[in-house]
């Protein structure tokens, strides 16, 4: 299945919520709005930043029919639709099909450790339940599951849907090995942004990055500096985002990028508990940081 529109700096979008930790529809279109008004090559919605684990599938229902709806053809749209259990994987991912999605990405079960057979057919089942292209995910320090690069070259070559992966292992050399095995029309997407454009030299088709949140100027502009063979230009783009990749660190996943929307002027709200707020302390850093790469004044 050909997958060319899989390409450039496709936002991980967070999902904005209201006080109460209710889904912010209004604060969602305008996250949405923001991002392709910055050059984004695509939305993907429901995955890590966007709080997958704490959404139930009537949520998650609902994100993907909103992202359709608001990205409304502009650019391509992903969405996330990982599950522990196949059954509940394979039924996001029909829910997400019927939405409208273009593509897919797929992220390994958590807490359960299945072995590579298991895995193999978990993708499979996922795989023969839709028609439209599917990302494979590879996040091992937050599952604690591995995708490897004979697994993943075993589905893809069984499964004309299953186009390319993402891999936010932070491991290079583990991309280059997918990089480098994949057969013609593969698609790598690097899930790590402070490795964007070290990919990008090295073959990668796009990235899906979790600090245009924050900053998707910034990241569009490695990419489209990449293509026009600036490399030093896109260099330079690369060392402005990689603080706001740094600043992860500052309280738990996603609170800094919920928290670094909003002071940039799009939308964010709390992250759903048990995952609390930044303190003051972390968004007085959160803000020094701002101002330093030229966000905030």
């Amino acid at each position: 299945m050909e997958a060319q529109f899989v390409r450039g700096i496709i936002p991980a979008i967070i999902t904005p919520m209201t006080e109460d930790e209710e889904l912010d529809e209004r604060g969602f279109q305008k996250l949405v709005d923001a991002m392709i008004e910055a050059g984004v090559h695509g939305i993907f919605s429901v995955g890590t930043a966007g709080e997958f684990w704490a959404l139930s599938v009537e949520e998650k229902k609902r994100v993907y029919h909103w992202t359709v709806a608001y990205v409304d053809r502009r650019v391509p749209v992903y969405v996330g639709t990982c599950a522990n259990s196949t059954r509940e994987a394979v039924r996001l991912s029909e829910l997400a099909q019927q939405a409208g999605a273009d593509c897919i990405s797929v992220l390994t079960p958590s807490y359960i450790k299945p072995n590579e057979e298991e895995m193999f057919n978990h993708y499979a089942a996922i795989a023969r339940s839709v028609d439209i292209p599917i990302l494979l995910y590879n996040l091992p320090a937050r599952t604690g599951n591995s995708l490897s690069v004979g697994l993943v070259m075993r589905l893809v070559e069984t499964f004309d849907n299953i186009v390319g992966i993402k891999d936010s292992s932070g491991d290079f050399s583990n991309a280059l090995a997918y990089l480098f095995q994949a057969p013609q029309g593969f698609r790598f997407v690097m899930g790590n942004d402070a490795l964007i454009f070290p990919a990008l030299l090295q073959g990668a088709a796009a990235a899906i990055v979790a600090t245009a949140n924050v900053a998707p100027e910034i990241a569009v502009g490695i990419y489209e500096n990449f293509v026009k063979g600036d490399l030093d230009v896109a260099k330079e783009f690369q060392k402005r985002l990689t603080p706001i990749r740094r600043a992860f660190t500052l309280g738990t996943h996603p609170a800094m990028l919920k928290a670094g929307a909003e002071m940039v002027g799009f939308a964010g709200g709390p992250p759903r508990a048990p995952v609390g707020p930044l303190s003051a302390s972390q968004r007085e850093q959160l803000k020094e940081m701002l101002v330093e790469i030229g966000k905030l004044k």
